[in-house]
């Protein structure tokens, strides 16, 4: 999950609240902010991921088998990165006057448009083009929009990772062996649910593995789970930003988990 890396150190400053954009338009706002990613991308790419030091390739990497690279985790690392830069930027074009579905709808095609601009980049280096990693990079960014656009879906269903870090490794995003994926139900969502309680509670359908990135016997998990809706209580305490991150990254040890090994 490089591509997250680069994603936060890209578009972190556009939101920080020290920087301002000189007067121009929405529009152009969202043009420069486009061309500055993608040309950022390119130099990060040919200094540090050998872009265009090969020609055009494309590779077959599977998607979740056993005997594929990362188990599957990796193409859900690039649906989740697509699905969060997706809200990420709909929210900041938002900011700048767009409606919410306007920028919603031009945060998930930049998005689309960064992630596989990135993907494009690979096919000039040793990584090579993935199909299946755009197809992933397509389904986030299109996942986010139609959730995020339906208020109906959107206060039931949350797509998170959870990663539990150590200190033995430098690259936390493709630490594949400490992180999880899962999609969250918030039973707050529905209005048939109507006792208080049962409002703070959530259920998990996830997956991870284990084991292919540290040469160990690869295992793959599936897992259901009752959990904590944490957006809900930390929104009660009015740390509304808090919340939104919990709405897209899992808090470890919330919530009980019943795995079956496939």
């Amino acid at each position: 999950m490089r591509y997250l890396l680069i994603i936060c150190l890209l578009f972190f400053p556009i939101s920080a609240s020290g920087f301002t954009w000189p007067e121009t338009t929405k529009e152009k706002k969202v043009l420069f902010a486009n061309a500055a990613g993608l040309a950022a991308i390119t130099g990060w790419g040919i200094v540090n991921w050998d872009y265009f030091s090969t020609t055009p390739s494309a590779k077959n990497e599977g998607w979740f088998a056993g005997n594929t690279k990362e188990g599957g985790a990796d193409k859900l690392g690039h649906f989740h990165a697509s699905y969060t830069l997706s809200h990420f930027l709909g929210h900041t074009f938002e900011n700048w006057g767009y409606s919410q579905k306007q920028g919603l709808k031009l945060g998930a095609l930049s998005s689309f448009a960064i992630m596989n601009w990135m993907e494009l980049g690979d096919s000039f280096s040793d990584y090579g083009f993935s199909y299946e990693d755009f197809v992933m990079n397509a389904l986030g960014c299109a996942t986010a929009y139609l959730i995020g656009t339906r208020p109906e879906l959107d206060k039931k269903i949350d797509f998170r990772i959870e990663y539990r870090p150590r200190f033995d490794t430098a690259d936390v995003f493709t630490d594949y062996d400490r992180q999880k994926f899962l999609v969250a139900l918030k039973l707050d969502g529905f209005d048939q649910v109507t006792h208080p309680l049962l409002k703070y509670l959530e259920l998990h359908l996830g997956y991870y593995v284990r084991g292919f990135s540290h040469g160990s016997i690869p295992k793959r998990t599936l897992y259901a789970g009752i959990g904590v809706n944490l957006s809900r209580i930390l929104n009660g305490f009015s740390l509304n930003t808090l919340s939104t991150v919990t709405r897209f990254v899992q808090i470890p040890y919330t919530y009980k988990a019943f795995e079956n090994d496939l």
